[in-house]
């Protein structure tokens, strides 16, 4: 098995590409330990000191270090254990772990068809992208025209994020839905 990593635009974050299937669809987000019991290949990850957080994409795994080491020192061992899990037979996530869904949260309200076109638009031309850099941007809310979005993965905690939203997704979702005036990021 041969695992090929990118870098991506967040420095702290190291992209892993396994070369095959790691989700069968949507994502998974443990920015931090306490939530991988779920998931068997998210444990072994975080089992590295100086893992800090883990990401599932559907055919890659983004991991984030902490301040206090250098990717020099711990990429050898993500890479033994990812291809440890992969070679073991284990699934990436437990059996009574809730599938992954779509990521965006549901709204109800007058809003509706707006928010309908922001998911769209979110999914065919903002998420493939991010997934490029490793990450994901979910629909958190709409309300008086303010799109909140929340960002997982490499995204999250980019020093180009901020870039990212205002000039990219921002301009992208006011140019085809002119009740979106601003776009604000949100922490989960």
């Amino acid at each position: 098995m041969f695992i090929q990593t990118e870098s991506t635009p967040n420095p702290a974050t190291l992209k892993f590409l396994p070369g095959q299937s790691v989700l069968e669809m949507g994502t998974a987000d443990f920015p931090d330990a306490s939530g991988a019991a779920i998931s068997p290949l998210a444990q072994r990850i975080f089992a590295v000191d100086g893992v800090a957080g883990v990401f599932f994409g559907t055919d890659f795994i983004t991991v984030t270090k902490s301040e206090a080491v250098d990717w020099d020192h711990i990429k050898p061992a993500l890479l033994g254990a990812i291809m440890e899990h992969f070679q073991s037979g284990q699934p990436v996530m437990a059996s009574d772990a809730a599938a992954p869904s779509s990521g965006h949260a549901e709204h109800s309200g007058e809003d509706g068809e707006i928010v309908v076109q922001i998911k769209e638009l979110l999914d065919t031309r903002v998420r493939p992208a991010v997934a490029q850099d490793g990450g994901d941007i979910t629909f958190h809310g709409f309300e008086r025209g303010v799109v909140y979005l929340h960002m997982q993965g490499a995204c999250a905690g980019c020093p180009s994020s901020t870039l990212t939203l205002k000039m990219g997704i921002e301009n992208l979702l006011r140019h085809y839905i002119p009740e979106v005036t601003e776009v604000r990021p949100v922490a989960v």
